[in-house]
């Protein structure tokens, strides 16, 4: 059998094995419109078994040597590297990616495992000073089972980044992934860990919508929930798991700056700009949604980043072109809505605007005001607003006029003095002299503000504080005698 054989698992999840469900949905093409494969959906009843299933099976999982972990981690990346044909194809197919960027997904998904191996075995408690004649320590230990919910845009990595850490300090999770990527950031993942050996139990897959999400976060069996996805939604999260006294780690929304400096090559900024505003349609948290630039080199700017636009071939990836489909519908008509209301409130459309189908135009916007849409909204879509600035101290007010801090990038001809500017940024990430969509297994990522609750994601120090409880511990050779 070839591995990920669809007759295995078409019409079926992962829940301690492949099962079926009461109730079924189809994966569709979101370029083609063609039905790829049907997923069992998943309702409140199979989030409980889900959730027992993995209660029971972590306590054996978390008692296995921390190496033993770490193998199965390994392997499981091994097999990923082995057949990464298979994500990067489920991927363009499901998820509308073109081929680089799922190739880099991919990429991203085996590094994880990687990295999740090494965070196995990295030390986990430290010895304290105590004013008694004792041992006193700090330990950290697993939360148990750990509720992830991942969404569409970069569905493998953004489920992976949880899966692989909280597997590896000896959690177990149940994961459920965006229902229109259900494959490539759910099954597919499942499929990989069996075939790496991770026991039956310790990973389910529970593809559904907010149904079946709301009844995760609110399982009593779940203390930890890690969610990757709109702000909105991660605001009722985490309300609901603050009256639940669980921890939510939140990464949501951005509306992320790239500021162009005047002492800039300007070609090499337009085209970190264009790779910034449309990879992957603009669907990334990360996408690069506010252009601000000096107006010394504004019009230049513009009318190169225009350019870029106007020749980017869009169409089905599958067929080899860079940009495909934005998601559905609804997130097309929003894009839309955004590009009208800002031109009809003053701004120049200098590229693009049009769709045909789900495939939008990359779309360039010049004239951009504070006020406007496309300013102070996250698009979620192909589209470049640019802003003119006259001063530095004028560029960094309005890097700051959003309720998001996640990424933000500065283009300068100085690196150090971009890099100063930095202490008046509220971003949790900030490149200089690159655009602001980046990630790498072992760097902290995350945001502020109404982009998140900080960095609970990349890199054993921020891992290991996510996904495990800290444990205070005294041992004296003999007891204590008191008073009474």
């Amino acid at each position: 059998m070839t591995f990920f054989d669809q007759a295995g698992w078409d019409g079926r999840t992962y829940i301690g094995g492949w099962v079926t469900t009461s109730g079924t949905a189809e994966v569709v093409s979101p370029a083609t419109g063609e039905r790829l494969a049907t997923v069992a959906e998943g309702t409140a009843a199979d989030i409980d078994r889900a959730t027992a299933l993995a209660a029971e099976a972590q306590r054996d999982w978390a008692g296995r040597p921390a190496e033993e972990r770490a193998a199965v981690l390994r392997r499981a990346a091994a097999v990923l590297e082995t057949h990464q044909d298979v994500l990067v194809d489920w991927l363009v197919k499901e998820a509308g990616s073109g081929q680089g960027k799922a190739a880099f997904e991919q990429g991203l998904v085996a590094a994880e495992l990687h990295l999740a191996a090494g965070t196995a075995t990295m030390p986990y408690g430290q010895l304290l000073a105590s004013g008694r004649p004792r041992l006193s320590l700090a330990r950290r230990r697993p939360v148990g089972v750990v509720g992830v919910i991942a969404p569409f845009n970069f569905p493998g990595i953004l489920a992976m980044r949880s899966v692989a850490p909280a597997l590896a300090l000896g959690n177990a999770v149940v994961l459920k992934p965006d229902p229109r990527t259900s494959v490539s950031g759910g099954l597919l993942l499942a499929a990989v860990l069996e075939e790496a050996g991770l026991p039956a139990g310790v990973f389910s897959v529970v593809p559904g919508g907010a149904t079946a999400g709301a009844a995760l976060v609110e399982h009593p069996r779940v203390p930890v929930i890690s969610f990757t996805g709109s702000t909105a939604a991660g605001r009722v999260i985490g309300e609901t798991a603050g009256r639940l006294l669980k921890r939510a780690h939140l990464e949501l929304g951005g509306n992320n700056a790239l500021v162009v400096l005047p002492d800039v090559d300007v070609a090499a900024a337009a085209s970190a700009g264009a790779w910034g505003s449309f990879l992957h349609q603009g669907q990334i948290c990360m996408t690069t949604g506010r252009h601000l630039v000096h107006e010394d080199v504004h019009d230049e700017y513009v009318g190169l980043l225009a350019e870029k636009a106007a020749a980017i071939p869009v169409g089905d990836p599958a067929a080899g072109f860079p940009l495909g489909p934005v998601i559905d519908a609804n997130q097309r008509d929003k894009v839309h809505s955004i590009v009208t209301d800002t031109v009809s409130a003053g701004a120049a459309l200098e590229a693009g605007g049009t769709f045909d189908g789900l495939f939008y135009r990359p779309t360039v916007l010049s004239g951009v005001r504070p006020e406007h849409r496309a300013f102070a909204e996250e698009i979620f879509g192909p589209v470049a607003p640019v802003l003119r600035f006259g001063d530095v101290d004028e560029a960094i007010d309005l890097v700051n006029a959003t309720d998001y801090g996640l990424s933000v990038a500065v283009l300068s001809g100085d690196a150090f003095g971009a890099f100063e500017l930095g202490d008046r940024i509220d971003s949790g990430v900030l490149h200089i002299n690159d655009q602001t969509v980046d990630d790498e297994a072992p760097a902290p990522f995350g945001g502020t503000g109404a982009s998140g609750t900080g960095a609970r994601f990349g890199g054993h120090e921020a891992n290991i504080e996510a996904f495990t409880e800290t444990q205070w511990v005294t041992v004296q050779s003999r007891i204590q005698r008191y008073p009474f």
